[in-house]
């Protein structure tokens, strides 16, 4: 079993996770104003993605323009990593590739812990790709512990490019927000993002 196996059922009944579906969930997050180059970028590249349409188009030409300026926003105190080899626990299916990692290390030629943010890109589906992200999740929350560097929170994100889903993970507690944001919306998007980092959502 990989990551792309899991759906969300199947995920929180394996790994005893007690489930909070919630509308909200970050709808109080200050909202972070984006650069005028990600404007700029995101005004010519949204409608190239939307048209290609593939993970791979939306990846490249939205997710990570807005990873990059996250990182430029914490003046490359953090890292971010896309589409690395994760394998925590083959035992128990916690392997595969992940589309984005984002960690609180400035450590970017390595994978340094603590891991905070996990991004999992989908063409279209945002549900279908809960499980995938919740795995990963833990993943993560088990490569912190194991490096001696956990924190108290682990946060996902589902998104197509045009539209964000976010999520939070508390030892076994799995918040999920029902509460979908669009591109449009990038300030909201930034502002999430970056309480994550920050550990505040």
């Amino acid at each position: 079993m990989a990551y792309s196996n899991f759906t969300i059922e199947m995920v929180r009944e394996k790994f005893q996770l007690e489930k909070f579906e919630t509308l909200g969930v970050f709808s109080e997050i200050e909202p972070m104003a984006p650069s005028e180059h990600l404007t700029t970028a995101l005004a010519k590249k949204v409608p190239l993605a939307s048209s290609i349409n593939t993970e791979k188009a939306r990846s490249e030409l939205i997710v990570a323009d807005v990873l990059v300026e996250l990182r430029e926003k914490f003046e490359h105190r953090i890292s971010f990593f896309s589409g690395i080899d994760f394998s925590i626990d083959a035992e128990n299916g916690l392997i595969g590739t992940c589309d984005f990692l984002v960690s609180l290390s400035p450590a970017q030629l390595h994978l340094e812990a603590p891991i905070v943010i996990l991004v999992e890109a989908k063409k279209e589906d945002l549900t279908a790709g809960l499980g995938q992200c919740v795995a990963e999740m833990l993943a993560a929350q088990r490569f912190n512990t194991e490096k001696g560097n956990d924190i108290p929170r682990i946060y996902g994100t589902i998104t197509s490019g045009t539209e964000w889903r976010f999520l939070k993970l508390e030892a076994q507690r799995l918040h999920i927000d029902i509460e979908v944001y669009q591109i449009a919306q990038c300030n909201k998007i930034l502002g999430i993002l970056a309480s994550m980092v920050e550990q505040k959502a």
